[in-house]
């Protein structure tokens, strides 16, 4: 059977949290680049990754867009322009974070809150965070100023959060798509990232369909 685009989303997002794991143990000190320096530049490099992955992830449906994509994030420095890049293809291409909540509707089993910004990655962030875990892939000029680790150090737990909250619970929509993808990072069920396909059928019908990231969905 054919691949679903959203199955290969979900990968894509599974890779998000193998990353985040190792930015974890880094954190934790169960596991370390032997000093601090080196320590807080491999944590901003997994950074760097996973913004990648988000920055892209709604791009698979289209292997073609999605490779050209890809080589211009290894080219380029300019988070922004590639933003919008991504933008002109698939405008709603970022993530949409969501809170869950009971639903007054009875055909409704739940309703979808918006969350707020403050709590999450936006947009303008993503662009600043981009910069800032690339320029420190440089070597500092002995000469000029000299790179800030105890920024590094100060914000890359705040950083983490955001990315968190940003993917925990969202809506996403691929290229070329008119489905809306809610995604589950996580459930109590298993750690698996899981989707929820809510597809227009017709004028006044909605289908949703489920699975997760290496299984086919099944009719709910």
């Amino acid at each position: 059977m054919k691949k679903l685009d959203i199955e290969k989303y979900c990968n894509l997002m599974e890779e998000i949290k193998r990353r985040m794991s190792v930015i974890d143990a880094f954190l934790a000190g169960i596991s370390n680049a032997f000093y601090k320096v080196t320590t807080i530049e491999s944590i901003c490099l997994q950074i760097r990754k996973i913004l990648e992955l988000i920055a892209m992830g709604s791009l698979v449906a289209n292997k073609k867009v999605f490779s050209q994509t890809y080589k211009n994030f290894s080219k380029y420095w300019n988070a922004e322009y590639l933003l919008r890049d991504i933008e002109r293809l698939n405008p709603q291409f970022y993530p949409k974070p969501i809170i869950e909540i009971p639903s007054s509707d009875p055909n409704i089993k739940m309703g979808w809150k918006e969350k707020n910004s403050s709590k999450y990655l936006t947009k303008k962030e993503f662009v600043k965070v981009y910069k800032k875990c690339g320029a420190i892939m440089h070597s500092g000029n002995p000469y000029g100023s000299q790179i800030d680790y105890g920024y590094y150090e100060k914000n890359i737990p705040v950083w983490r959060a955001k990315i968190i909250n940003l993917l925990n619970t969202h809506t996403i929509q691929l290229v070329n798509d008119r489905n809306i993808y809610l995604i589950h990072m996580k459930e109590e069920r298993d750690s698996k990232v899981h989707y929820y396909i809510f597809a227009p059928v017709s004028e006044n019908e909605i289908t949703e369909q489920v699975g997760s990231a290496d299984s086919l969905p099944a009719r709910r």
